[in-house]
């Protein structure tokens, strides 16, 4: 099936450092996060939860949640919880994730 244009989606993966000097794995998200998206970023999200360690969402060039993405997000960061030793995050929100996560009292969730 054909993807319809801006619905594209596709997550890159690198390590990187915080501020404390903590590796850090960093997962860039690019395009409109919506139905069979959710799918990827959970078979691209759920090893790195299995290895433990922080990671971070990088929603920077994400300009679309629906609902089932955000169903992912939640189910992966409840993993991560169960998990331990595993912190997620989502950092560079753009203002419409923001307010989504907002509206739905979920930021709180996602800044710890």
């Amino acid at each position: 099936m054909a993807t319809a244009p801006g619905t594209s989606f596709h997550c890159e993966v690198e390590q990187t450092k915080d501020e404390n000097d903590f590796t850090v794995t960093v997962v860039k998200c690019k395009g409109r996060l919506v139905g069979q998206s959710a799918d990827e970023i959970r078979k691209v999200v759920q090893p790195l939860i299995e290895r433990g360690g922080r990671i971070a969402l990088d929603f920077a060039e994400v300009d679309h949640l629906d609902s089932r993405a955000l169903g992912a997000i939640v189910g992966l960061k409840v993993s991560a919880i169960n998990k331990g030793l595993c912190v997620l995050m989502l950092r560079n929100l753009t203002p419409r994730v923001k307010q989504l996560l907002s509206i739905t009292n979920l930021l709180e969730l996602f800044s710890s």
